[in-house]
């Protein structure tokens, strides 16, 4: 096993799923990979959401075990910090389609998490015209249809994670506190079978 998959939650039931599938658990959970520790306070603040509403979905991604209490990065011991157990939080839809409960969450969490991949692309569109130009140079965007046998789309799978896991390492060479023109990237691939 390598490291980064030490790294990694995986949800093998439906209420786990359907926990995850709230917008907003879905967002926190991310700043928490994003950003470190945070406060709900500090989380409120950049969901915009009240910290009485922050710490109610936060008790919720700890009652599946996706954050945990984190050490204080303050003096002031009233505040409580969370941090995300993983990295990465994966299931496996194909072993879903026998149990309709869990197939169903699983639609629901897929659907939340396209849902959250659109706003995000819709706020880079927005904010493009304010990026500086080799930002948006570099970034890509694109499509392909391919005919693929369901063999050859597992190699592809394989090949993509091979990519992405060369690449972070490239991300986890950069010191966030670092002013070496490293920024937040977001990538996101699909490949599947269209219906």
């Amino acid at each position: 096993m390598t490291p980064r998959e030490t790294s990694r939650s995986t949800l093998t039931d439906a209420a786990s799923m359907r926990v995850l599938a709230h917008p907003t658990r879905l967002r926190l959970l991310g700043l928490l990979r994003e950003r470190g520790a945070q406060t709900a306070a500090q989380l409120g603040d950049a969901v915009d959401e009240a910290p009485g509403t922050i710490s109610y979905h936060l008790s919720k991604l700890a009652s599946i075990d996706l954050i945990g209490p984190a050490e204080p990065q303050t003096t002031d011991r009233r505040e409580r910090w969370w941090q995300a157990t993983a990295q990465l939080t994966s299931w496996e839809p194909a072993e879903l389609l026998d149990d309709p409960d869990r197939l169903v969450a699983s639609s629901a969490l897929e659907k939340s998490i396209g849902q959250a991949y659109a706003a995000r692309f819709g706020e880079y569109v927005d904010a493009m015209p304010t990026l500086p130009r080799e930002w948006v140079a570099a970034g890509a965007s694109g499509d392909r249809s391919l005919r693929l046998t369901a063999t050859e789309l597992a190699a592809l799978r394989r090949d993509l994670e091979a990519v992405v896991d060369r690449w972070l390492d490239a991300s986890a060479a950069h010191d966030p506190a670092a002013d070496d023109g490293a920024e937040s990237v977001a990538l996101v691939y699909q490949a599947y079978r269209r219906p």
